[in-house]
């Protein structure tokens, strides 16, 4: 039985048209994003919600998007409550408050696909780590890892989600702006994971010079198909060897998350 099935005869059919079966489910909180047209019916849709997914101990309704230096979202909270939560993926546990950091479940299957390039004793970089979830694949693959953070809150739960996963020994957290060049150690790292935040593609001058020759960034963006084309383009004019171009995700209408992975020129 679906969503829709729950909420038959709650919902008039004109109203239930507009429902969306997709949410997010970050550990055992339901993240949703509910259409005006459902306004009045929130907290029906929130209790079918929970009907159907046992395992569902808080539902959340997004209400805004992801803003500010914490690129936290807003919510207003449905069912449940507690906003506390431990998400697991691919082995490791990641815990956090998803009121107050930025986490995004639906980039599980390519961080793995990237962290299983990690090759053990590589100087690994990433900046906007968030919590961990590119972080702590790469440390337990052996790689040193240094991490930065500019929310106070992401680098606690990163630091708790570090000991938990037993890579402590592995990572460096440094708490700052990633665009401040003077926080970075003065070494050159072997990769970067970037997973940049939407407007943020100047990091990328900020990083390439901290990998060295011959040494891999894959680089985040958002951009529509047109655009991700003559910015490959525009990667390999600058001595870029651009190996994949891939797209990994919608965010609005024709514009998506796109990866780059690029080998610095010798």
């Amino acid at each position: 039985m679906g969503l829709s099935d729950h909420l038959h005869g709650i919902i008039p059919a004109d109203a239930l048209y507009h429902l969306s079966g997709h949410f997010d489910m970050v550990g055992d909180i339901a993240i949703i994003t509910i259409p005006q047209e459902l306004t009045a019916y929130r907290l029906s849709i929130a209790d079918a919600l929970r009907s159907e997914h046992r395992n569902i101990e808080t539902v959340l309704c997004r209400v805004t998007g992801s803003a500010g230096p914490e690129r936290t979202a807003g919510y207003v909270v449905l069912s449940g409550g507690r906003t506390i939560t431990v998400h697991r993926e691919f082995g490791f546990s990641y815990h956090l408050d998803v009121m107050t950091v930025f986490f995004n479940p639906r980039l599980a299957g390519e961080r793995r696909r990237v962290t299983m390039q990690v090759q053990p004793g590589e100087s690994v970089l990433v900046p906007f780590c968030g919590v961990g979830p590119f972080v702590i694949p790469a440390a337990a693959r052996g790689a040193n890892v240094t991490a930065v953070e500019q929310s106070p809150e992401a680098c606690r739960w990163l630091a708790e989600n570090v000991r938990s996963n037993g890579v402590a020994e592995f990572v460096t957290i440094i708490q700052g702006d990633a665009f401040d060049p003077s926080i970075y150690p003065d070494r050159q790292f072997e990769r970067a994971i970037v997973p940049t935040p939407y407007g943020r593609d100047a990091i990328l001058d900020i990083i390439t010079p901290m990998v060295r020759p011959g040494g891999t960034i894959h680089f985040y963006t958002f951009r529509n198909r047109r655009q991700s084309t003559a910015l490959e383009q525009e990667f390999e004019k600058k001595g870029m060897v651009v190996m994949l171009r891939r797209r990994c995700g919608n965010v609005a209408p024709s514009v998506s998350r796109w990866v780059f992975e690029m080998r610095k020129a010798t």
